[in-house]
């Protein structure tokens, strides 16, 4: 009788199992819904990097993909807000997210996030991989990076940098900075990246780490002196721009690795449908165009690839935080 009704368990088990794979890979095959609107949740106001980067590829996704997609701007709480409804949205493939470096950064600089950053969330790709650009004002005599570590180490504390806020990329960027060059400089903070450079244009601050999409265009225009750019290789939308590398300080890195999420537990199938149409979309001339206008380098990376980038900036960024003393929020 035990080995009946340990059989009957085993049965019931395989059985369940089974309905669940094919129910899975039914739904999943069905998805998307003709009509039914997917939604892109940006953790951040309109007008930011995050949001142009995805009203840059929403349209051509939306067609590669066989569905309308709406951005949804939930701003607030250095992105945590808008994360937060997305981890806790049905896991079905109608709700993405799309993040930037805040979401490696936030595990570092919030004491009580409302998610579990690797957790709550299933990798579907980075998007673009968007190098920072650090800047001075024109009115500046510095031409090369070492100009500013030069200056920089004979008059300590007399350069001063301005950043979007504390536990921004740029904020973290400029301590990697200072402890890479072994500087010393002032860091004023403002509420957001564009007070923060609008103060860098009036020449109200000298130095900022900005990101490629928004510091381009005044570079063009001569209203900001380009010293150098953060990512592992020259940007396509600068070529005459070096790398940190290139210009001395090697093993500066940083990307603000804008990418898409989907909530945690929804099926590999579906999955699988986003991140083809996401490559399918950045392999499009046209999108390929628009992205590098603004500074940003299509990627399109696999789901384990983005999940491993994740997993390492975060650690990256702790270890800043910590050697840099700052007190999470």
């Amino acid at each position: 009788m035990r080995s009946r009704g340990r059989f009957f368990s085993i049965t019931v088990l395989l059985s369940l199992s089974f309905f669940a794979l094919t129910f899975s890979g039914a739904h999943a095959a069905a998805y998307p819904e003709p009509g039914k609107p997917i939604r892109l949740i940006v953790p951040f106001a309109p007008g930011g990097n995050v949001d142009i980067i995805s009203r840059a590829i929403s349209n051509e996704l939306s067609q590669n993909l066989g569905a309308p997609i709406v951005v949804d701007n939930r701003a607030g709480a250095g992105g945590s807000i808008g994360s937060d409804m997305a981890a806790k949205a049905s896991p079905d493939g109608y709700t993405l997210l799309m993040v930037s470096a805040s979401h490696v950064i936030n595990p570092s600089m919030v004491k009580k996030l409302p998610y579990d950053t690797v957790k709550a969330f299933n990798a579907v790709s980075m998007v673009s991989d968007v190098p920072t650009a650090f800047v001075c004002h024109p009115s500046l005599p510095f031409k090369t990076l070492k100009d500013v570590i030069d200056y920089a180490k004979a008059n300590p504390n007399k350069l001063n940098m301005g950043t979007a806020g504390i536990g921004t990329v740029g904020h973290l960027s400029g301590e990697l900075l200072k402890s890479m060059a072994q500087i010393k400089y002032e860091i004023i903070h403002y509420k957001g990246a564009g007070p923060a450079l609008t103060e860098l244009l009036g020449g109200h601050v000298q130095l900022q780490f900005v990101s490629m999409p928004a510091a381009m265009p005044h570079i063009r225009s001569g209203k900001l002196r380009a010293i150098a750019m953060t990512g592992a290789k020259r940007s396509p939308a600068a070529p005459d721009m070096p790398t940190m590398d290139e210009a001395g300080l090697s093993g500066f890195h940083v990307s603000t690795g804008f990418g898409m999420f989907v909530p945690a537990g929804t099926p590999r199938p579906i999955i699988d449908k986003v991140h083809d149409a996401i490559v399918k979309t950045l392999q499009m001339p046209e999108v390929k165009e628009r992205l590098s206008k603004q500074g940003a380098d299509p990627v399109g990376s696999s789901p384990e690839e983005y999940e491993s980038f994740v997993r390492s900036e975060i650690a990256k960024w702790q270890k800043v935080v910590k050697e840099a003393g700052i007190q999470p929020l």
